[in-house]
């Protein structure tokens, strides 16, 4: 049911008409941190750079690149002085984690009145600061995150992000993001609003004042998951978010390699419970009964001509297909890696494993040759 109400209310952000922001046109800062991207910022920005709205800036940090990371932003800085402002990270403090420093450098230069943070792996559409910023005043919204349409390459991102969607779209009403559900009492309301708050890190939009009254990066300095922990304080102080997917508005492609998806998923996997080792396990057994189980019993129901498990089990495996080639359709996705879903779930269970040994081993996880946790 969630997932299908979600089909109608987790929608694209709003179009901008050309002549919107005549009259009006708040200025918008786009903040880009970059650590060793060099095979991705320059797409990045020059996409940044070609947007239709009136009134930006785009401003990237190098946070400390050894790669070529800077001699890239300099050819382009060069090319495009009076729209692109590149600055040089200052070390991280030993209290701070590297992204959360890294873009609170960011809004500390930023002229915006609104400031729209992206990941230096997304592309943007030309219209998408437009739209934003259309979408923040028809909604009535003090903060804002877009998902992007994730790109998929190899064969193990075809098979894993998906998941991620998947658990999104269908254990959260998008809904309750934006509005507090209307049958809590209104003492529980402070208490409740936190529990529907979501945010994707690669693209983020505040309006300067909500990003003031929250404490910015510095009130989520030592967060792994430092986007839910801003929405969540964007919730609690009662300010009003949403979030969109971001179809024909931003792309991104996260990782590139079976390497680099398992590196990308440590650091945040097991921060994502707040390293609730019972919690963890308890969903990951959960997660093997609905959707690996079912797949194992069919052909033991047909073997061993079972007909209740044989129904029971293609009733959980047909609701799974159904959901899996809807979000493929959603997300243009090729559709027949539905069949892989529960070896999804398993690479997470592995996954989960080695985190759980590893927090109690005190090995910690890294990215980009920092250390996480």
């Amino acid at each position: 049911m969630i997932f299908f109400l979600n089909r109608r209310d987790f929608g694209p952000l709003l179009p901008a008409q050309s002549k919107s922001f005549d009259k009006e046109s708040p200025k918008v800062s786009i903040l880009i941190p970059a650590r060793n991207e060099e095979n991705v910022i320059q797409k990045c920005l020059e996409s940044a750079l070609i947007q239709s709205y009136p009134n930006f800036e785009v401003i990237v940090l190098d946070d400390e690149s050894t790669d070529n990371t800077p001699l890239i932003l300099k050819e382009l800085v060069d090319s495009k002085p009076h729209t692109l402002k590149v600055i040089k990270g200052r070390p991280k403090p030993k209290n701070w984690l590297g992204k959360p420093w890294a873009c609170q450098q960011l809004s500390e230069e930023a002229e915006g009145n609104i400031l729209i943070f992206i990941d230096a792996d997304t592309w943007l559409e030309e219209d998408m600061v437009s739209k934003i910023v259309r979408s923040m005043g028809r909604d009535v919204v003090d903060f804002l995150t877009v998902w992007p349409k994730q790109k998929l390459g190899t064969f193990w991102e075809k098979t894993v992000i998906p998941l991620v969607y998947y658990a999104l779209l269908s254990l959260l009403p998008a809904r309750y993001v934006h509005k507090v559900p209307a049958w809590v009492p209104d003492i529980l309301k402070p208490n409740v609003r936190p529990l529907f708050a979501a945010a994707c890190g690669q693209c983020m939009a505040f309006k300067r004042s909500a990003y003031k009254s929250i404490g910015g990066h510095a009130a989520v300095k030592d967060e792994v998951v430092e986007d839910v922990a801003l929405a969540k304080r964007i919730k609690e102080k009662g300010l009003k978010m949403k979030m969109y997917h971001g179809e024909a508005s931003i792309s991104c492609r996260m990782y590139t390699s079976g390497k680099e998806l398992e590196s990308g998923f440590s650091k945040n996997f097991l921060a994502g419970f707040d390293y609730n080792i019972a919690l963890f396990l308890f969903m990951a057994l959960l997660h093997i009964v609905v959707f690996v189980l079912p797949f194992v019993a069919l052909p033991i129901g047909i073997i061993t001509n079972n007909i209740i498990l044989v129904l029971l089990s293609g009733i959980c495996i047909a609701v799974i297909l159904l959901h899996r080639f809807l979000l493929a359709r959603w997300f243009d996705w090729k559709p027949i890696y539905a069949f892989l879903h529960p070896l999804a779930v398993l690479w997470f269970q592995r996954l989960g494993i080695k985190l759980v040994i590893n927090h109690f081993s005190g090995k910690k996880s890294s990215w980009k040759g920092r250390t996480i946790n």
